[in-house]
Formats: structure tokens, C-alpha cells, sequence
């Protein structure tokens, strides 16, 4: 496997909240997005996920408990089970790592 440019990756994508899978791992998904606004409320039943951000700011609006922001450089893991709402400012960058 040739090492991958994240940056570059991130240039490639053309659509907001449409991620590109850039990389697998012991059945796990890297996947790349960009987004501004909010996605919508939705949960995972049977997995976690490592969000991390790589250019802006991601909050996570949680039902059950405090909101989480995730500046440049932060990462959090969201848990199974938990209702959640992403709502990320302009041009925000951020990486996920989940189950394939």
C-alpha cells in the first residue's frame, strides 16, 4: 500500500457529508468528509466510531447528555447506541473510523 495524503484527499472531495472511504484496516473504514450545517439526528446501534477533525469545528448535539466541540486536532469517540446530531461550521474537515 502506498501512503495516502490526507490533505490531498480531502482537496478530492466535491460533496458536503458524503464520505470517501480512503483506507481499510482489520475491518475497520477510514473514511474523509467535509461538511457545514447540520446532518441530522441518527445513532449506531452496534459499533463506535473515532471522529477526529482536521480543519474547523464539529459539534456533536448529544440527547442524552452535554454537547461535545471538536476543534482542529480533537478527536472523540462517539459511543454505540447514542442519538447524536453533527452540526459543523463552514468547510469542516474530519475523519471517521468505524466497522466496514
Amino acid at each position: 500500500m502506498d501512503k495516502i495524503s490526507i490533505n490531498e484527499q480531502f482537496s478530492l472531495l466535491k460533496e458536503e457529508w458524503a464520505p470517501k472511504i480512503i483506507a481499510r484496516s482489520n475491518d475497520q473504514s477510514v473514511r474523509i468528509l467535509k461538511g457545514t450545517g447540520e446532518l441530522g439526528w441518527h445513532k449506531h446501534e452496534d459499533e463506535e466510531k473515532i471522529i477526529m477533525v482536521f480543519k474547523g469545528q464539529l459539534t456533536l448535539k448529544l440527547k442524552e447528555s452535554n454537547d461535545i466541540t471538536l476543534e482542529t486536532g480533537e478527536m472523540y469517540v462517539m459511543p454505540k447506541g447514542v442519538d447524536h446530531c453533527p452540526i459543523a461550521q463552514a468547510d469542516t474537515h474530519f475523519m471517521m473510523i468505524e466497522p466496514s
